[in-house]
């Protein structure tokens, strides 16, 4: 079909039905009734809830995936010696959560086919001081070495931490993230396929780990009722609103992942006509949520006039995961020391990476609008 007028095709969307916004309206009613703003049943049951979905034992509600991560490195009682070890093509908050819970943040490259960390960048990193390793599903992509990075950290001795936090719904081998390593750590920003508005959760099967955790959100009171405080903690918490409106996404999740993937896969089908850009594949054993739609650009392309031509036709692509690298971040570059050159694999393919629309309600009609202009703007490269 050929498009001759503009429209706009936003980079992402949240989406609740109008059922869903009747349903939050009539909970937010309950709750401002009950005056249980914080830690009420609906917390309890987003926490129940979200656990089913991952299959594991606790789920613990905070405030955002940044508070989860730095709670679960908090409760494995990091100190300063002891080395954290993070992919550089993450958000700051991955990085940054090392740091605040007291450790030595160590970067690793990543893989160029999944932009995630794999066995082998792994083992280049390992130390005998490294205590826990963050693995980061990139764009809701779980990361395909993660059954070996699990093994390969189980004989080390080494804490597993999952930052899942674009990958709500998303499996390998059947298996949902957030269930393969020690503990996962989820974020429901408003960009995310599921969101609360602000909050995050702690998926984890180890009972004294959701024990700290639970306790750390809290301002470090032995229990919601107690007064007694045995850890410093802060208030990590999540609202009784936002988990009502994290039961109302949870329901939706399926529905949203399956119309993701239609998109994506109509969207792999086209650009596999073309050898301008290129998809990140998905494996047959992996579920891919596509909180980011990522696909490569040839290397003579120029991604800001490529981003900049596709925005004036509409069409506006959504942030690169991530660009730039943690390593190449002014402050990281202070902290740590770090250069351009230092990590090559993430430089490139950061460096071609484009997000192309994507969110949950989106059509068909959307997307073939979106690949038309795509292709001609890249014929006009």
């Amino acid at each position: 079909m050929i498009y001759t007028t503009l429209r706009q095709v936003p980079p992402v969307k949240p989406y609740f039905s109008p059922g869903d916004i009747e349903q939050i309206k009539n909970d937010l009613e309950k709750i401002l009734k009950s005056g249980m703003l914080i830690m009420g049943e609906y917390t309890k049951k987003f926490e129940g809830e979200y656990a089913k979905l991952c299959a594991v034992k606790h789920a613990i509600a905070v405030n955002s995936g940044t508070s989860a991560l730095e709670i679960v490195l908090r409760a494995i009682d990091l100190k300063k010696e002891d080395e954290v070890l993070v992919p550089t093509n993450t958000f700051t908050a991955t990085a940054a959560t090392a740091i605040f819970a007291g450790a030595k943040l160590v970067l690793a490259d990543i893989n160029s086919e999944s932009l995630c960390l794999d066995a082998k960048n792994l083992q280049r990193y390992l130390t005998e001081n490294t205590k826990a390793v963050i693995v980061v599903h990139i764009g809701g992509l779980v990361c395909p070495d993660m059954d070996e990075i699990r093994k390969i950290c189980d004989e080390n001795q080494i804490f597993l931490v999952e930052d899942a936090a674009h990958a709500h719904g998303s499996t390998l081998n059947g298996r949902h993230a957030g269930s393969l390593g020690d503990a996962g750590c989820f974020s429901f920003y408003p960009t995310k396929v599921m969101t609360t508005g602000e909050g995050g959760m702690i998926t984890t099967n180890h009972d004294e780990i959701a024990e700290k955790a639970r306790v750390l959100r809290d301002q470090g009171k032995e229990s919601f009722h107690s007064s007694r405080i045995i850890k410093l903690g802060y208030n990590w918490r999540m609202t009784e609103i936002s988990a009502a409106i994290g039961l109302v996404q949870l329901r939706r999740l399926p529905e949203m992942v399956r119309n993701r993937k239609k998109i994506a896969e109509y969207y792999d089908q086209k650009l596999n006509e073309t050898d301008l850009i290129q998809p990140r594949k998905t494996n047959s054993n992996i579920v891919n949520n596509y909180y980011k739609y990522i696909a490569f650009l040839g290397s003579k392309i120029e991604r800001d006039e490529f981003k900049q031509k596709l925005a004036k036709k509409g069409v506006r692509c959504g942030g690169e995961v991530y660009w730039p690298p943690v390593h190449l971040q002014p402050i990281y570059q202070e902290l740590l020391g770090t250069k351009q050159g230092d990590f090559p694999v993430a430089e490139d393919v950061c460096r071609r990476m484009v997000c192309l629309p994507m969110f949950s309600q989106m059509t068909l009609d959307e997307a073939e609008y979106v690949i038309e202009n795509v292709a001609e703007v890249l014929r006009s490269l």
